[in-house]
């Protein structure tokens, strides 16, 4: 995937976002426990995050934008690495929820670390090394929730 520009690169991650936050929204209207219901609308408000975020860099400029952002290793325990690809079926079990966004976070960071790799520009790296970073915070998140939910369950 070849980008033209800078604001190109953003504009692809937006939509990403956007079609992240879109699939938590619509999967949580068709679910009937809250407790599912609630998890998705959070899934799909951390992905409407990473959209304002890189709104306000492609905005407000990349350097003055990106000043305060702090680069953090973030462990992958591996969970979803796992797991076959899923789909989504309606009245899916919580779990079986955790490991589809497991997925699709797994999948997206796949996906920033292939075009970081393949980034020509100090700034094209900068904006993937920070999706690749926001991406697998979401992934250990829901790994960990996963662990923890299994672990309550006697797993």
């Amino acid at each position: 995937m070849e980008f033209k520009n800078l604001e190109a690169i953003i504009d692809f991650a937006i939509e990403k976002e956007q079609e992240a936050a879109a699939f938590y929204e619509t999967v949580s209207k068709e679910e009937g426990l809250s407790g599912s219901r609630q998890m998705l609308e959070e899934f799909a408000a951390q992905e409407r995050k990473h959209e304002a975020m890189l709104k306000s860099f492609r905005e407000g400029g990349l350097e003055k934008s990106m000043a305060s952002y702090e680069f953090k290793w973030i462990k992958d325990i591996k969970r979803s690495n796992y797991i076959v690809d899923m789909t989504y079926e309606k009245g899916m079990a919580y779990n079986e929820l955790l490991l589809l966004a497991m997925k699709r976070e797994e999948k997206a960071l796949a996906l920033y670390n292939e075009l970081l790799e393949k980034a020509d520009t100090e700034d094209a790296k900068k904006i993937f090394k920070i999706l690749c970073q926001e991406e697998a915070k979401h992934k250990l998140s829901l790994e960990t929730i996963y662990d923890d939910f299994m672990a309550d369950m006697g797993d």
